[in-house]
């Protein structure tokens, strides 16, 4: 499997895992005391960085920093939107686009010129 590829499967990964310990407690555990909510997210955390060393490293093989950064972000927007949408039910805006738009542009400035 190319390395490429890896490192954003493993990023996917890492990312769901991510977006769960962020934000999921502020729907399942909001009667709960802070304390409990943090515990909870760092549990969840570990599993967010089970994948997400191997990635960077893998990635980092391939990849420059600042392009497996760019790669990041782009994977956590993907991520975010539809766990807003869907998990969260957060109402779907114009703005998620735009945010978008402006990351394909970062990733067009950190990948031009490679290969």
């Amino acid at each position: 499997m190319p390395v490429t590829l890896q490192t954003v499967l493993l990023l996917t990964a890492s990312n769901v895992f991510m977006t769960f310990a962020w934000y999921a407690h502020l729907k399942n555990l909001s009667d709960k005391p802070w304390i409990v909510a943090a515990l909870v997210s760092w549990g969840i955390a570990l599993f967010e960085y089970l994948f997400q060393v191997p990635a960077n490293r893998i990635g980092y093989t391939a990849l420059s920093l600042p392009q497996l950064k760019i790669l990041q972000e782009v994977i956590t927007l993907s991520v975010f939107v539809p766990f807003a949408i869907f998990y969260m039910r957060a109402e779907l805006k114009w703005d998620f686009l735009w945010a978008a738009l402006c990351l394909v542009g970062a990733v067009y400035f950190m990948f031009r010129g490679t290969q």
